[in-house]
């Protein structure tokens, strides 16, 4: 049996987390009180038609919940259960601007009669030392809902078998560095396909914008060193202990050079039976002079 607690910042996607761990067959409880965890967890385990596994979701509204949840946990994993903690994490200007639109209001905007601003502040304050021991982050600020399934779905399909989920992303760095990733790579360096008129329209994901990108020599050598880079990083980062590692590629305006050498990474990697996900954080982005 699998425990897996999903907490993180309020209007950060923990509904949306919840509806995926769902979809995976976990029995999902929303904002059970930390102290009766273990409570549940002793006769969940008697229960005949229990399923396999259960995800907690827990947000700021428990308030001095999450110190005990911490204690809570360490006490399942002591008793041999599998337990796991997936922080979901966003942008406060993304956070504000979600509460905008939606026209929801921050739990503690009205429990503490405070402004959005001071009310995540607040927030970041309490999950604090839970977002410290979490054993996976996952930065929602620029991802689509798709993408988020993604990344939970590639976690929790290899947590069993104790794999590290690679997430290999492009981007573009006029709208903005990566700074989810622990590992980026610059190549505005190498030749641009979007001054070419028959290929600015399209993206790395076809043909031609790769063929053209490895034709020149420099992408192609940049690629064999990035391989051999990330092949001896890779095991380094599994044997301290890293569950999850994001390589970032980032060129311009993130749809030409950074997705094509994306996907060649990520099929390299795919090639060693690692876990990959791969993401485009800016391909859908269409502006006048997007490069």
């Amino acid at each position: 049996m699998e425990f897996v607690v999903i907490t993180g910042m309020s209007g950060a996607g923990k509904t949306q987390a919840s509806n995926v761990m769902e979809d995976m067959g976990y029995y999902c409880i929303d904002n059970m009180p930390s102290a009766m965890i273990p409570y549940f967890a002793e006769v969940y385990a008697t229960m005949p038609t229990k399923n396999a596994n259960v995800a907690f979701i827990i947000d700021v509204r428990g308030e001095n919940d999450f110190l005990p949840l911490l204690t809570e946990l360490t006490r399942l994993k002591e008793k041999g259960y599998s337990c796991r903690t997936v922080f979901i994490d966003c942008e406060d200007r993304v956070l504000i601007n979600r509460y905008k639109e939606t026209r929801r209001v921050h739990p503690l905007v009205t429990l503490k009669n405070v402004s959005v601003n001071e009310a995540l502040a607040m927030e970041r304050q309490m999950l604090a030392p839970i977002q410290r021991k979490a054993d996976y982050r996952i930065d929602t600020s620029t991802l689509t809902s798709s993408q988020l399934r993604d990344q939970l779905m590639a976690i929790f399909h290899t947590t069993r078998t104790d794999r590290m989920v690679i997430t290999c992303m492009s981007f573009g760095y006029k709208y903005g560095i990566a700074t989810e990733a622990d590992l980026v790579f610059d190549v505005r360096c190498f030749p641009n396909p979007f001054y070419l008129p028959e290929l600015k329209p399209l993206t790395g994901l076809d043909e031609p914008v790769r063929d053209y990108v490895f034709s020149h020599k420099t992408a192609s050598d940049f690629m064999t060193k990035l391989y051999d880079m990330v092949d001896y990083l890779i095991p380094l980062y599994a044997e301290e202990g890293k569950t999850q590692l994001t390589i970032a590629i980032g060129c311009t305006g993130g749809k030409h050079r950074s997705v094509a050498m994306t996907e060649a990474l990520a099929g390299h990697l795919k090639t060693d039976g690692l876990n990959v996900i791969t993401v485009h954080r800016d391909i859908i982005k269409k502006f006048i002079g997007d490069k």
